[in-house]
């Protein structure tokens, strides 16, 4: 009974060991595995704290990788149009360049054309003081001279000049007025009053002007015509010049009585420019300018008339066959004071004029 009491009590002695074994097992697994659990939990939260913040980091990193992304593409647009206004500007430059470079070239020419107008301007005020020199060596060595209202010039295109030059007045009655009922009335009254007529007046002015004109070493004649042709330095009346001299410029003394003869006449009878033409191809040596004052177209030829009255077409052909007469080296200056109702004349005396190398003017009322 000892014995087996001796059993019972070493096998619950063994029990309460391993009991007590296995309860300090299972306590220290329990504090190790709390541990753990607790050292886990921790390392979690410090884990998921690392990753929160390494994703906020990123999200932080992606919105300035975004941020940096657009400031570069803004960047690059700036950066673009910053080329674009180089190039727009470095085009503007050139441009101004260039025009720069024309302005400074238009000057250049401008100055170029003021020193050429200068130069210009130079030489002609020296041959204005070279032309005021030789007027005035030469002022009161002309024959005549003529003034118009106010010391008027007058400028007409007409040159005066050559060496052996005749004036020819035509002294016929149409010579009185510019109308044919004016002409009849004036063709009926006194010699004075017909020399009065404003038109022959107006006539012996031109004379006088012309005279003024003539050079110093010419030859001059000084015709009248009508029916007849008559020189007014001889006051011979013939239809031939063959007989006729020429008179030196320097005899001023033949001019102005010839002009004087001229204002004695008055004007009357019917117009014959064929003997007229006869008497200037006579003359010798043949004039190298002729100065003709008229009114219109003749009305008469050398050969005998076979009618009283004539027309406007037999007027034109008298004409004609009358500048045959003139040998076609002559220039023929024309002075017309137009004439009513004989309205071919201008057309008729312009063609002569041109053709003979001459001048045509159909003055106004008032000159010279």
């Amino acid at each position: 009974m000892r014995k087996r009491r001796r059993n019972v009590g070493f096998s619950l002695a063994f029990l309460d060991v391993m009991s007590c074994g296995f309860g300090a097992v299972v306590l220290i697994f329990l504090i190790i595995n709390h541990e753990s659990q607790q050292t886990q939990e921790v390392r979690n939260k410090d884990l998921l704290a690392e990753m929160r913040l390494l994703d906020y980091q990123v999200l932080k990193g992606e919105e300035s990788l975004f941020e940096l992304s657009e400031s570069q593409h803004t960047l690059r647009a700036k950066l673009e149009e910053s080329e674009a206004d180089l190039s727009k500007l470095a085009r503007e430059l050139q441009q101004r360049l260039e025009r720069m470079s024309k302005l400074e070239r238009d000057t250049l020419a401008q100055q170029e054309d003021i020193a050429a107008l200068q130069s210009d301007l130079d030489s002609r005020e020296e041959e204005v003081e070279r032309l005021k020199a030789l007027k005035a060596a030469t002022e009161g060595n002309q024959i005549r001279a003529v003034k118009g209202e106010g010391d008027r010039q007058y400028l007409t295109g007409l040159k005066v000049g050559g060496r052996n030059i005749v004036i020819i007045v035509d002294t016929s009655a149409s010579m009185l007025d510019e109308t044919i009922v004016n002409v009849l009335r004036r063709r009926n009254m006194s010699d004075e009053k017909k020399r009065l007529a404003p038109k022959w007046q107006r006539t012996l002015r031109t004379v006088d002007w012309l005279a003024a004109q003539l050079p110093l070493d010419a030859e001059f004649q000084l015709y009248g015509f009508n029916e007849q042709v008559q020189s007014f330095l001889t006051m011979e009346t013939q239809s031939s010049a063959a007989n006729l001299d020429w008179q030196p410029m320097a005899d001023g003394a033949a001019l102005n009585s010839g002009i004087d003869r001229l204002r004695q006449i008055s004007p009357g009878g019917g117009t014959n420019l064929e003997t007229l033409m006869l008497a200037v191809r006579d003359l010798s040596p043949i004039p190298d300018n002729i100065y003709l004052i008229t009114d219109g177209l003749p009305t008469r030829s050398a050969a005998e008339p076979r009618s009283a009255t004539v027309d406007g077409k037999t007027r034109l052909k008298l004409f004609r066959q009358a500048a045959t007469r003139l040998p076609r080296q002559i220039p023929v200056n024309v002075i017309l004071f137009p004439m009513e109702g004989d309205p071919m004349a201008s057309a008729a005396w312009w063609q002569l004029a041109r053709l003979s190398g001459g001048a045509f003017i159909s003055p106004s009322w008032d000159w010279p």
